[in-house]
């Protein structure tokens, strides 16, 4: 079962209770090494102990969660030590995934890169009401969500969205200490151009540098 593609409605009890807990996981709304506890998020969710059981052995699997015989389920460690390992797998995918997307010119997902663009475009006009750091790594986490499902490409897509979620967990430890998070975001907005025009060397060139500097401030930060 593939249960990574959360934008959207949610279909099955399992695939709902995942997207829930998905992105409370990876935005450190739980935060980690916090207790799962299983009954309580039944009732919470409104789903059976099945559904939900099968969603926790995808975030188990998605290293999001951990279980320890006789201990129970944890929202996993924040392990640090991966972040070379995984900066490594994202400077050759994530490139490889916008250079497809820029060939499909966004494909099924244009539209949704679309708006995502004049969302942009929109917050660096606007003098005021700005997003949060909260709100803008949701857009952040969106646009990667996006861009990679433009792949057409589902086994490519799902590896990255496993990376960016373990990653973005790392971001969110250290928000309060990254001086602009808004300029994060931006960096976006050249990415999009170039995929949506179809210029894939451009798209390809943009997010080996986008993961660059994430890695460096993420680095400075923590």
């Amino acid at each position: 079962m593939t249960l990574q593609r959360v934008d959207g409605p949610a279909g099955t009890l399992a695939e709902q209770a995942y997207a829930n807990l998905l992105d409370r996981l990876v935005l450190l709304e739980i935060a980690p090494g916090d207790v799962i506890k299983e009954q309580a998020l039944a009732v919470e969710l409104g789903c059976g102990r099945t559904p939900l059981r099968e969603a926790l052995k995808i975030l188990e699997r998605d290293q999001l969660i951990v279980t320890y015989p006789r201990r129970g389920t944890f929202a996993a460690p924040l392990t640090l030590t991966d972040l070379s390992v995984i900066s490594d797998m994202r400077a050759v995918l994530d490139p490889l995934a916008t250079r497809r997307g820029a060939e499909l010119h966004g494909g099924e997902q244009r539209e949704a890169l679309q708006r995502l663009r004049d969302q942009l475009l929109e917050l660096r006009a606007a003098d005021h009401d700005k997003l949060t750091p909260r709100e803008l790594i949701h857009l952040d986490l969106h646009t990667h969500r996006v861009l990679y499902a433009a792949t057409g490409e589902a086994l490519l897509e799902q590896t990255l969205l496993r990376l960016l979620h373990l990653v973005t967990r790392m971001w969110c430890a250290v928000l309060d200490r990254v001086p602009d998070v808004e300029q994060h975001v931006q960096e976006h907005l050249d990415l999009l151009d170039a995929v949506l025009s179809g210029d894939a060397d451009r798209a390809a060139e943009l997010s080996a540098e986008h993961v660059r500097h994430f890695e460096d401030v993420l680095r400075a930060n923590l």
